[in-house]
Protein backbone atom coordinates (compact mmCIF):
# COMPACT_ATOMS: atom_id res chain seq x y z
CA UNK A 1 0.00 0.00 0.00
CA UNK A 2 1.80 3.33 1.18
CA UNK A 3 4.79 3.57 1.64
CA UNK A 4 6.28 4.55 4.60
CA UNK A 5 8.39 7.51 3.02
CA UNK A 6 6.06 9.67 4.23
CA UNK A 7 6.31 8.96 8.39
CA UNK A 8 10.33 9.36 7.01
CA UNK A 9 10.68 12.57 5.45
CA UNK A 10 8.53 14.29 8.49
CA UNK A 11 10.66 13.05 11.13
CA UNK A 12 13.75 14.21 9.24
CA UNK A 13 12.04 17.79 9.05
CA UNK A 14 11.43 17.75 12.65
CA UNK A 15 14.11 20.55 14.34
CA UNK A 16 13.48 20.21 17.43
CA UNK A 17 10.38 19.84 20.40
CA UNK A 18 7.72 21.98 20.37
CA UNK A 19 7.70 24.21 23.22
CA UNK A 20 3.71 23.98 24.71
CA UNK A 21 1.54 24.46 26.79
CA UNK A 22 -0.38 21.94 27.42
CA UNK A 23 0.07 17.81 26.40
CA UNK A 24 -1.16 15.23 23.79
CA UNK A 25 -4.14 13.35 25.99
CA UNK A 26 -6.47 10.32 25.18
CA UNK A 27 -9.58 10.13 25.78
CA UNK A 28 -11.80 7.01 25.77
CA UNK A 29 -15.72 6.36 26.09
CA UNK A 30 -16.44 9.65 24.07
CA UNK A 31 -18.87 7.89 21.93
CA UNK A 32 -20.24 5.73 19.30
CA UNK A 33 -16.73 4.12 17.62
CA UNK A 34 -17.65 0.76 15.68
CA UNK A 35 -14.29 0.53 14.58
CA UNK A 36 -12.10 1.13 17.80
CA UNK A 37 -10.84 4.07 16.49
CA UNK A 38 -8.65 5.84 19.06
CA UNK A 39 -8.90 9.49 19.87
CA UNK A 40 -6.09 11.68 21.37
CA UNK A 41 -6.23 15.53 21.50
CA UNK A 42 -4.76 18.80 22.58
CA UNK A 43 -6.58 21.53 24.54
CA UNK A 44 -4.20 24.72 25.19
CA UNK A 45 -4.03 25.92 28.38
CA UNK A 46 -5.91 29.04 27.87
CA UNK A 47 -8.53 28.74 25.62
CA UNK A 48 -10.84 31.70 24.39
CA UNK A 49 -14.77 31.38 24.27
CA UNK A 50 -16.05 28.72 22.23
CA UNK A 51 -12.42 27.35 20.59
CA UNK A 52 -12.72 26.32 17.11
CA UNK A 53 -11.76 22.60 16.67
CA UNK A 54 -8.93 21.44 13.92
CA UNK A 55 -9.20 17.48 12.99
CA UNK A 56 -5.31 15.91 12.12
CA UNK A 57 -6.15 12.26 10.96
CA UNK A 58 -2.65 10.00 10.52
CA UNK A 59 -1.10 8.71 6.82
CA UNK A 60 -0.74 4.90 5.86
CA UNK A 61 2.10 3.88 8.61
CA UNK A 62 1.54 6.76 10.71
CA UNK A 63 0.23 7.64 14.19
CA UNK A 64 -1.90 10.00 16.00
CA UNK A 65 1.51 10.86 17.91
CA UNK A 66 3.45 11.37 14.57
CA UNK A 67 1.08 13.83 13.04
CA UNK A 68 1.03 15.71 16.61
CA UNK A 69 4.72 15.70 16.63
CA UNK A 70 5.37 16.43 12.96
CA UNK A 71 2.40 19.23 11.98
CA UNK A 72 2.34 22.69 13.80
CA UNK A 73 -0.87 22.27 15.33
CA UNK A 74 -0.61 22.08 18.65
CA UNK A 75 2.04 25.52 18.86
CA UNK A 76 -0.22 26.81 16.17
CA UNK A 77 -3.78 25.99 18.77
CA UNK A 78 -1.59 27.83 21.39
CA UNK A 79 -0.96 30.89 20.16
CA UNK A 80 -4.53 30.81 17.89
CA UNK A 81 -6.61 29.41 20.15
CA UNK A 82 -8.12 26.54 18.61
CA UNK A 83 -8.58 22.54 19.84
CA UNK A 84 -6.78 19.78 17.77
CA UNK A 85 -7.37 16.34 17.69
CA UNK A 86 -5.63 13.54 16.44
CA UNK A 87 -7.57 10.16 15.99
CA UNK A 88 -5.96 6.73 15.33
CA UNK A 89 -7.01 3.85 13.47
CA UNK A 90 -7.36 0.36 14.92
CA UNK A 91 -6.06 -1.08 11.90
CA UNK A 92 -2.66 -2.63 12.65
CA UNK A 93 -1.85 -4.27 9.00
CA UNK A 94 -1.18 -0.76 7.26
CA UNK A 95 -2.64 2.17 9.85
CA UNK A 96 -4.45 3.45 7.20
CA UNK A 97 -7.99 4.55 7.44
CA UNK A 98 -11.45 2.59 6.41
CA UNK A 99 -12.18 4.46 3.24
CA UNK A 100 -13.45 2.01 1.22
CA UNK A 101 -16.39 0.58 3.44
CA UNK A 102 -20.73 1.93 3.16
CA UNK A 103 -20.43 2.26 6.66
CA UNK A 104 -17.47 4.86 6.70
CA UNK A 105 -18.64 6.14 3.39
CA UNK A 106 -22.25 6.72 4.60
CA UNK A 107 -23.76 9.83 7.26
CA UNK A 108 -24.00 7.82 10.32
CA UNK A 109 -23.05 4.88 9.11
CA UNK A 110 -20.32 3.53 10.85
CA UNK A 111 -16.81 2.89 9.89
CA UNK A 112 -13.56 4.91 11.35
CA UNK A 113 -15.56 8.20 10.09
CA UNK A 114 -18.61 7.35 12.56
CA UNK A 115 -15.77 7.59 15.20
CA UNK A 116 -13.93 10.57 14.21
CA UNK A 117 -17.12 12.81 14.44
CA UNK A 118 -17.60 11.48 17.58
CA UNK A 119 -14.32 12.60 18.89
CA UNK A 120 -15.60 16.25 17.68
CA UNK A 121 -18.92 16.10 19.17
CA UNK A 122 -17.65 14.96 22.44
CA UNK A 123 -14.65 17.67 22.23
CA UNK A 124 -17.49 20.16 21.67
CA UNK A 125 -19.56 19.73 24.68
CA UNK A 126 -16.43 19.39 27.01
CA UNK A 127 -15.15 22.41 25.61
CA UNK A 128 -17.69 24.55 24.54
CA UNK A 129 -16.27 24.48 21.47
CA UNK A 130 -17.52 26.25 18.24
CA UNK A 131 -19.80 24.22 15.96
CA UNK A 132 -19.52 26.09 13.27
CA UNK A 133 -15.55 26.02 13.13
CA UNK A 134 -14.48 22.36 12.60
CA UNK A 135 -12.03 21.65 10.43
CA UNK A 136 -10.37 18.69 9.42
CA UNK A 137 -6.99 18.28 7.12
CA UNK A 138 -4.96 15.27 6.20
CA UNK A 139 -1.57 13.76 4.01
CA UNK A 140 -2.20 10.77 2.09
CA UNK A 141 -4.83 8.10 4.06
CA UNK A 142 -5.65 11.21 5.76
CA UNK A 143 -6.13 13.23 2.73
CA UNK A 144 -8.54 10.52 1.77
CA UNK A 145 -9.88 10.93 5.29
CA UNK A 146 -10.74 14.19 4.94
CA UNK A 147 -12.42 13.61 1.67
CA UNK A 148 -14.87 10.57 3.56
CA UNK A 149 -15.35 13.08 6.55
CA UNK A 150 -16.14 16.41 4.54
CA UNK A 151 -18.51 14.43 2.14
CA UNK A 152 -20.46 12.62 4.50
CA UNK A 153 -20.84 14.68 7.46
CA UNK A 154 -21.30 17.73 6.00
CA UNK A 155 -23.02 19.22 8.83
CA UNK A 156 -20.11 18.82 11.09
CA UNK A 157 -17.74 20.59 9.36
CA UNK A 158 -16.74 24.09 7.90
CA UNK A 159 -14.00 23.05 5.53
CA UNK A 160 -11.38 20.53 4.40
CA UNK A 161 -7.62 20.57 3.45
CA UNK A 162 -6.75 17.32 0.93
CA UNK A 163 -3.16 16.48 0.59
CA UNK A 164 -2.54 13.89 -2.01
CA UNK A 165 -5.58 12.21 -1.89
CA UNK A 166 -8.26 10.91 -3.98
CA UNK A 167 -12.06 11.61 -5.00
CA UNK A 168 -14.85 10.76 -1.90
CA UNK A 169 -15.47 7.32 -3.10
CA UNK A 170 -12.96 6.51 -4.99
CA UNK A 171 -11.86 3.29 -2.80
CA UNK A 172 -15.18 2.09 -2.37
CA UNK A 173 -15.52 -1.68 -2.12
CA UNK A 174 -16.73 -4.65 0.37
CA UNK A 175 -14.69 -4.12 3.47
CA UNK A 176 -13.19 -1.64 6.13
CA UNK A 177 -9.75 -2.42 4.78
CA UNK A 178 -9.91 -2.12 0.89
CA UNK A 179 -6.90 -1.13 -1.51
CA UNK A 180 -8.38 -0.23 -4.71
CA UNK A 181 -5.42 -0.34 -7.04
CA UNK A 182 -7.19 1.00 -9.73
CA UNK A 183 -7.76 4.27 -7.65
CA UNK A 184 -4.29 4.12 -6.82
CA UNK A 185 -3.12 4.48 -10.14
CA UNK A 186 -6.18 6.27 -11.56
CA UNK A 187 -7.79 3.89 -13.70
CA UNK A 188 -10.78 5.29 -12.26
CA UNK A 189 -12.63 7.91 -14.48
CA UNK A 190 -16.35 9.18 -13.87
CA UNK A 191 -17.79 12.49 -14.86
CA UNK A 192 -18.13 15.26 -12.36
CA UNK A 193 -22.37 14.38 -11.85
CA UNK A 194 -21.30 10.48 -11.26
CA UNK A 195 -18.24 11.78 -8.99
CA UNK A 196 -20.95 14.54 -7.27
CA UNK A 197 -23.75 11.24 -7.15
CA UNK A 198 -21.22 9.57 -4.35
CA UNK A 199 -21.33 12.53 -2.54
CA UNK A 200 -25.21 13.36 -2.30
CA UNK A 201 -25.81 9.28 -2.03
CA UNK A 202 -23.53 9.56 1.90
CA UNK A 203 -26.45 11.83 3.47
CA UNK A 204 -29.59 11.32 1.41
CA UNK A 205 -31.98 14.38 1.21
CA UNK A 206 -28.96 16.40 2.98
CA UNK A 207 -29.73 20.04 1.27
CA UNK A 208 -27.99 22.41 3.88
CA UNK A 209 -24.07 23.80 3.74
CA UNK A 210 -21.70 22.49 2.38
CA UNK A 211 -17.95 23.06 3.75
CA UNK A 212 -15.44 24.89 1.59
CA UNK A 213 -12.18 22.47 0.26
CA UNK A 214 -9.05 22.73 -1.10
CA UNK A 215 -7.38 19.78 -2.83
CA UNK A 216 -3.24 19.80 -3.36
CA UNK A 217 -1.56 17.00 -5.28
CA UNK A 218 2.37 16.72 -6.98
CA UNK A 219 2.55 16.13 -10.43
CA UNK A 220 4.83 13.17 -10.49
CA UNK A 221 2.96 10.84 -7.64
CA UNK A 222 3.46 7.48 -8.43
CA UNK A 223 1.53 6.13 -4.98
CA UNK A 224 -1.88 7.97 -6.12
CA UNK A 225 -1.11 8.60 -9.53
CA UNK A 226 -2.20 12.48 -10.31
CA UNK A 227 -5.41 11.31 -12.42
CA UNK A 228 -6.58 11.39 -8.94
CA UNK A 229 -6.53 15.16 -8.57
CA UNK A 230 -8.33 15.53 -11.89
CA UNK A 231 -10.72 13.31 -10.70
CA UNK A 232 -11.29 15.39 -7.31
CA UNK A 233 -11.97 18.67 -9.29
CA UNK A 234 -14.31 16.75 -11.42
CA UNK A 235 -16.21 15.75 -8.43
CA UNK A 236 -16.09 18.72 -6.04
CA UNK A 237 -16.94 21.42 -9.11
CA UNK A 238 -20.18 19.12 -9.66
CA UNK A 239 -21.24 19.04 -5.91
CA UNK A 240 -20.81 22.63 -5.72
CA UNK A 241 -22.55 23.19 -9.30
CA UNK A 242 -19.24 25.25 -9.89
CA UNK A 243 -17.87 24.84 -14.08
CA UNK A 244 -14.99 22.73 -14.68
CA UNK A 245 -13.37 25.70 -16.15
CA UNK A 246 -10.64 27.06 -14.13
CA UNK A 247 -11.56 30.93 -12.69
CA UNK A 248 -8.73 31.92 -11.72
CA UNK A 249 -5.25 30.89 -11.38
CA UNK A 250 -2.52 31.72 -9.57
CA UNK A 251 1.23 30.40 -10.56
CA UNK A 252 4.16 29.90 -7.85
CA UNK A 253 2.00 30.02 -4.74
CA UNK A 254 2.28 28.74 -1.54
CA UNK A 255 6.06 27.78 -3.37
CA UNK A 256 7.80 27.49 -6.15
CA UNK A 257 6.53 25.45 -9.09
CA UNK A 258 2.97 25.13 -7.03
CA UNK A 259 -0.03 26.44 -9.09
CA UNK A 260 -3.46 27.49 -7.29
CA UNK A 261 -6.55 26.96 -9.41
CA UNK A 262 -9.73 28.50 -8.26
CA UNK A 263 -13.56 27.53 -9.54
CA UNK A 264 -15.52 29.03 -7.27
CA UNK A 265 -15.74 30.64 -3.67
CA UNK A 266 -15.47 27.23 -1.63
CA UNK A 267 -13.17 24.85 -4.09
CA UNK A 268 -9.39 25.55 -5.12
CA UNK A 269 -6.96 23.05 -6.65
CA UNK A 270 -3.01 23.45 -6.13
CA UNK A 271 -0.96 21.52 -8.46
CA UNK A 272 2.66 21.19 -7.10
CA UNK A 273 4.94 20.85 -10.67
CA UNK A 274 7.70 17.80 -10.25
CA UNK A 275 6.45 16.53 -6.38
CA UNK A 276 5.88 12.83 -5.73
CA UNK A 277 3.39 11.71 -3.11
CA UNK A 278 6.13 12.71 0.09
CA UNK A 279 4.13 16.05 -0.53
CA UNK A 280 5.50 19.22 1.34
CA UNK A 281 2.76 20.28 3.96
CA UNK A 282 2.34 23.59 3.85
CA UNK A 283 0.85 24.47 7.47
CA UNK A 284 0.44 27.98 7.27
CA UNK A 285 -1.47 28.23 4.04
CA UNK A 286 -3.93 25.16 6.23
CA UNK A 287 -4.02 27.94 8.60
CA UNK A 288 -5.01 30.52 6.42
CA UNK A 289 -7.70 28.87 4.59
CA UNK A 290 -9.31 27.83 7.65
CA UNK A 291 -9.39 30.98 8.45
CA UNK A 292 -7.96 30.06 12.18
CA UNK A 293 -5.58 32.81 12.83
CA UNK A 294 -8.72 34.66 13.56
CA UNK A 295 -8.14 34.31 17.29
CA UNK A 296 -11.26 36.12 18.13
CA UNK A 297 -10.33 39.47 16.84
CA UNK A 298 -12.87 39.56 13.89
CA UNK A 299 -15.67 38.29 15.72
CA UNK A 300 -18.62 38.02 13.64
CA UNK A 301 -16.21 37.37 10.54
CA UNK A 302 -14.41 34.40 10.78
CA UNK A 303 -14.95 32.39 8.36
CA UNK A 304 -17.64 29.51 9.73
CA UNK A 305 -20.51 27.64 8.52
CA UNK A 306 -22.63 30.65 9.94
CA UNK A 307 -20.67 33.21 7.58
CA UNK A 308 -21.34 31.15 4.62
CA UNK A 309 -18.77 33.25 2.93
CA UNK A 310 -16.13 31.43 0.80
CA UNK A 311 -12.28 31.61 0.84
Amino acid sequence: MFASSIALSLLAAVASAQQLSSTLTQVVNFGPNPRNVSFYIYVPKNLPPKPPILVAPHWCHGTAQQVFDYRSWASAGDKYGFISIYPNTSNVVDQCWDVSSSATLTHNGGGDSLGIVSMVKWALRKYDGDKDRVFVSGTSSGAMMTNVLVGAYPDVFAAGSVWAGVPFGCFAGDGFDVWSDACATGKIIKTGAEWATLVEKAYPGYNGFRPKLQVLHGTVDTVLYPQNFEEEIKQWTSVFGYSPTRNETTPNTPLQGWTRYRYGPKFEAYSAAGVDHNIPNQDELVLEYFDLKCNGTKKGKCYSRASGHGA
